[in-house]
C-alpha cells in the first residue's frame, strides 16, 4: 500500500503514516479500488486483443 501510495499517489511513508488510522484506511481503500479498477480494465483491453 504505501509503495502505490508513494508512486501513484505521490503521498510520502512518513505523510501516510502521520494520517489518523480512519484517514488511512481510507486512502488504502481508494487503493484497492483503483488497482481492482486497474485490473479490470487491463482485463478488458486483452479480450480486444484477441
Amino acid at each position: 500500500m504505501a509503495y502505490y501510495a508513494l508512486h501513484e499517489l505521490h503521498i510520502m511513508p512518513h505523510e501516510l503514516m502521520a494520517m489518523s488510522k480512519p484517514d488511512r484506511a481510507a486512502i488504502y481503500a481508494m487503493i484497492l479500488v483503483r488497482i481492482d479498477k486497474e485490473k479490470k480494465d487491463a482485463a478488458k483491453s486483452k479480450v480486444r486483443k484477441k
